[in-house]
């Protein structure tokens, strides 16, 4: 039996997030730069797709561009939006013929405006699928998502749109970039690291944390169905104890 027919359908996460990490490592180990590595994580990205339409997840929000990435050298940045733009060229038909829907989140208008255009072409282009919400957290940070909503909600405040004493839980999430997403139930990280690295930290408030040795460009459909089982055997709790949840 395949992993993937060991996986229960009736108790799949709606929304599964990714830290792809380990592109630079994994380049090291062949002798190679790191957009080598950057380069062949485009296989892994397709893979998890290709398992996530498979096994059920309708939507899948992959950490491809952090606001600290900005931070490494100059070359590397440059290649990285390059790629960015060509993968979002050659990959568009293809998410259109699985009935995938791209979306993005983070600081968009930091990218390149050639980034901005391509990738607003390619969410225009499969605004009609509706089989899996790809979500692409671009120029990205929590940090960044939480200050800005906070912006925004001061903002209402004072216009009057809003009243102070109305402002909930559920008022915040409804201005973070993922107010489309119902929240990750599940948080898988690649390369060994054990950190969540300034991602959705409002939202993977009650996820469940999955981190693997495996690096991002060896990280294939067998490799996702692992998480996914993982997750299944897991007691989510909420708060409560295991006897009320099995009442």
């Amino acid at each position: 039996m395949s992993l993937l027919e060991k996986i229960d359908k009736n108790n799949v996460p709606k929304h599964v997030a990714i830290i792809m990490d380990g592109n630079g490592r994994w380049a090291k180990k062949q002798g190679k730069l790191r957009i080598f590595g950057h380069k062949n994580g485009v296989k892994a990205v397709r893979a998890s797709l290709e398992a996530a339409v498979k096994s059920g997840v309708r939507n899948l929000t992959l950490y491809a561009f952090s606001t600290e990435n900005w931070n490494r050298p100059q070359i590397e940045i440059n290649a990285l939006m390059e790629l960015l733009v060509d993968t979002i060229n050659s990959e568009t038909k293809t998410l259109n013929e699985n009935k995938i829907r791209l979306y993005a989140i983070g600081n968009l208008e930091s990218l390149p405006k050639k980034c901005q255009k391509k990738l607003q072409e390619a969410i225009d282009n499969t605004a009609q699928n509706d089989k899996l919400n790809l979500i692409l957290a671009l120029s990205y940070s929590s940090k960044w998502e939480i200050t800005d909503a906070i912006k925004k909600i001061c903002k209402d405040a004072v216009s009057g749109n809003i009243k102070t004493e109305e402002i909930t839980e559920n008022t915040l999430s409804q201005y973070l970039n993922t107010s489309k997403f119902p929240d990750p139930e599940l948080m898988i990280r690649t390369s060994g690291e054990q950190r969540i690295s300034n991602f959705l930290l409002y939202q993977l408030a009650y996820a469940e944390l999955y981190f693997t040795e495996t690096l991002w460009p060896d990280f294939r459909e067998e490799d996702f169905y692992s998480a996914l089982l993982n997750y299944q055997q897991r007691e989510r709790r909420f708060g409560m104890t295991s006897e009320q949840i099995t009442q």
